[in-house]
């Protein structure tokens, strides 16, 4: 496995007039989830967007696997097994779920062209997805989509999958579905970079965190350290995990 899978070295990134990321140190392990954690406002959003090149760095440089990424058109980042579940979750609603699953699928020209095998291991993870497969995915539950969402960026094999706070405004039974679902991703060693303001679920998932303030990394280090350390969630977040489920 490779310890700096993902690697941001003094990364600036600027939108118009706003310098919203400062000199982003961050490394990423293959084949662990890496929780992103931040106050609203951190940079969190931004540094995932500036690894998916939505959003170009104007210093420093971005590696995956070996080999910089800065400068790349997001599509070309994407063809080297990067996917993005955005905040927005960027489903088409008045698409079908199948429709939505194909656009998804860089192989497949239609529904015919899937990979069933890898098709019926989602449905495992959201069996919802396969109830309502002929569905404009408008019509879908909040929490549907969100599957949605995620389907779509592990519909073929990823190396890497940036997720951007997956259970904002969800039920807990959707939460724990997702949680279940993110633990089956990296038991088939798919790399997570996850954003999440929930901290039960990045205590359950994380095994790394690194936590922004100001547009910098200012904290590295193990997930299971942090969630037993209510000190330093203080001084980081200001606020202790335990009363914020």
């Amino acid at each position: 496995m490779n310890d700096e899978f993902l690697v941001l070295r003094g990364v600036h990134t600027h939108i118009g007039a706003y310098h919203i990321l400062h000199g982003v140190d961050l490394t990423v392990p293959e084949g662990q989830v890496t929780m992103l954690l931040g106050r609203n406002g951190a940079g969190k959003t931004t540094t995932l967007r500036t690894i998916m090149g939505l959003w170009p760095a104007s210093a420093g440089d971005l590696r995956f696997n070996g080999r910089s990424i800065k400068g790349q058109a997001t599509p070309d980042i994407a063809t080297q097994g990067i996917a993005y579940v955005p905040e927005s979750m960027g489903i088409f609603s008045d698409l079908t779920v199948k429709d939505n699953m194909v656009l998804a699928a860089r192989a497949a020209r239609h529904a015919g062209e899937l990979d069933t095998q890898r098709l019926d291991w989602i449905f495992g993870l959201f069996p919802a997805l396969k109830k309502f497969w002929l569905y404009p995915a408008g019509k879908l539950s909040g929490g549907q989509k969100q599957m949605l969402a995620v389907a779509r960026a592990i519909v073929e094999p990823r190396a890497l999958v940036l997720i951007d706070e997956p259970s904002k405004g969800l039920a807990p039974s959707i939460i724990r579905n997702l949680i279940d679902a993110f633990h089956e991703l990296k038991r088939q060693k798919t790399t997570i970079l996850l954003v999440e303001q929930n901290f039960a679920m990045a205590r359950a998932l994380g095994d790394q965190v690194a936590v922004m303030d100001n547009g910098c990394v200012v904290h590295r280090g193990v997930m299971a350290e942090l969630a037993d350390d209510e000190g330093l969630q203080q001084r980081l977040l200001g606020l202790s995990l335990g009363t914020h489920q």
